[in-house]
């Protein structure tokens, strides 16, 4: 086989994986980033591989190198989400106990007028 025949198996084959892979739950942000780094690296080291006549070898380096970096990049991003997760449920909290005290303060101050 030549070169682009290869290169194009291979992206038709990680473009089928990814596909079916995703049916079967929802993904994690860690996940989607590992999957469009290994996507995007494989694309990327497709072509530098047919540059130099090895898109096979190209695309499974620069794939693997994609999904390392994808799943560091997506695991970042679950960690932000995660504290503003976190962050948004204490001022959710703060909210409530303001909303208690205004009432107690309103009781109070009905009392003090009769």
């Amino acid at each position: 086989m030549n070169g682009r025949k290869t290169f194009t198996i291979l992206m038709c084959a990680i473009v089928l994986i990814a596909a079916t892979s995703g049916c079967s739950a929802p993904l994690s942000t860690r996940e989607k980033g590992a999957g469009i780094g290994a996507l995007g690296g494989a694309a990327a080291g497709g072509l530098i591989g047919t540059a130099v006549g090895h898109p096979g070898i190209g695309a499974a380096i620069g794939g693997t190198l994609g999904l390392g970096a994808g799943a560091l990049i997506g695991d970042q991003l679950q960690g932000q989400q995660q504290t503003q997760y976190q962050q948004q449920q204490q001022i959710d909290q703060n909210q409530t106990e303001l909303q208690r005290q205004r009432q107690q303060i309103d009781q109070l101050r009905r009392r003090q007028e009769y």
